[in-house]
């Protein structure tokens, strides 16, 4: 009994401890990335709503998907190797660019927001002065914006013909107000709303008050402009320090491949990436931080 123990029990019983700690192990892995993938999805979904893109969630989890599995392919085939320290480079460079690669899809939605943000401000003060003719003719508020949707572009018209579907299905007009402040995430149309909401509760003019809005939001986006034209100088240096590097390390890996690859492979070179790409990091960050200014 006592060689049989020691041959095959105990080692079974370690293969048993082992396996159920590897099935616990995935079954919480799966769990979690599972999780993640539904939040993933419901974020994205929330975005693409807010921009009036009928497309899928899952479509959207696809192509995060598969621009992480390519991040993750070029890394590895890129930096490293089938080899013992080459192949655990590659597995943690690749996995680093895919998770970078997971927030492509994510970051390309914000850029869109951001760019959609900027035109609905643009439209807006526009669409506060028609707003302020059509009631000196005699229009009410909910006409006037009736107007706008009628003669206005995307997005302002996309956006104010949705507050108007939602007050005819019976949502009060400041619930269907804060629901477009929510969609839009415009500090303009924040400004519209609250003197539109004190307008409505005191008895105001409201045609003096769209003109009054009008000439603040046109005024604050002349002094954007302004701070734009007078930061410019540091965003285009900020972008040359920045790409010097990277610009620095593609030239030398198309003059010597050889090098270069020997390079990234070591340890040296590894650590030497990260610290370059910390840096990086943060001298962008401080850049930013000095040149956003808030009006």
């Amino acid at each position: 009994m006592g060689p049989f123990v020691i041959l095959w029990v105990i080692p079974g019983l370690y293969l048993l401890c082992l396996g159920g700690l590897t099935y616990f192990i995935l079954q919480s892995y799966r769990a979690a990335v599972s999780d993640y993938a539904q939040a993933y999805s419901e974020d994205a979904a929330r975005q693409v709503d807010d921009l009036f893109l009928f497309i899928p969630a899952r479509r959207i989890l696809e192509l995060a998907s598969a621009s992480a599995a390519v991040c993750f392919l070029l890394g590895f085939l890129l930096f490293g190797g089938f080899d013992g320290q080459s192949f655990l480079v590659g597995m943690v460079l690749g996995g680093t660019l895919a998770a970078l690669g997971w927030n492509i899809p994510r970051i390309v939605l914000g850029v869109m927001r951001k760019r959609r943000l900027t035109r609905f401000n643009l439209q807006l003060v526009d669409s506060l002065v028609n707003m302020s003719n059509a009631l000196k003719a005699g229009f009410s508020v909910q006409q006037a914006i009736e107007l706008v949707v009628r003669e206005r572009q995307n997005p302002i018209s996309q956006e104010f013909g949705m507050f108007l579907h939602q007050t005819r299905l019976g949502m009060k007009m400041d619930e269907a107000m804060d629901s477009m402040q929510k969609r839009v995430g415009s500090d303009d149309l924040a400004l519209m709303i609250g003197a539109l909401e004190t307008a409505r509760q005191t008895g105001g003019n409201l045609t003096e008050v769209f003109e009054k809005i009008a000439h603040t939001i046109r005024e604050r986006m002349r002094i954007e402009m302004r701070i734009r034209t007078l930061t410019a100088q540091g965003r285009l240096q900020g972008w040359i320090v920045g790409a010097m590097p990277v610009l620095l390390g593609v030239a030398l890996f198309f003059l010597d491949p050889a090098m270069m690859m020997t390079f990234l492979r070591s340890g040296f070179g590894i650590t030497l990436l990260v610290i370059v790409a910390l840096l990086e990091t943060i001298g962008a960050l401080v850049i930013r931080k000095i040149i956003t200014i808030d009006v």
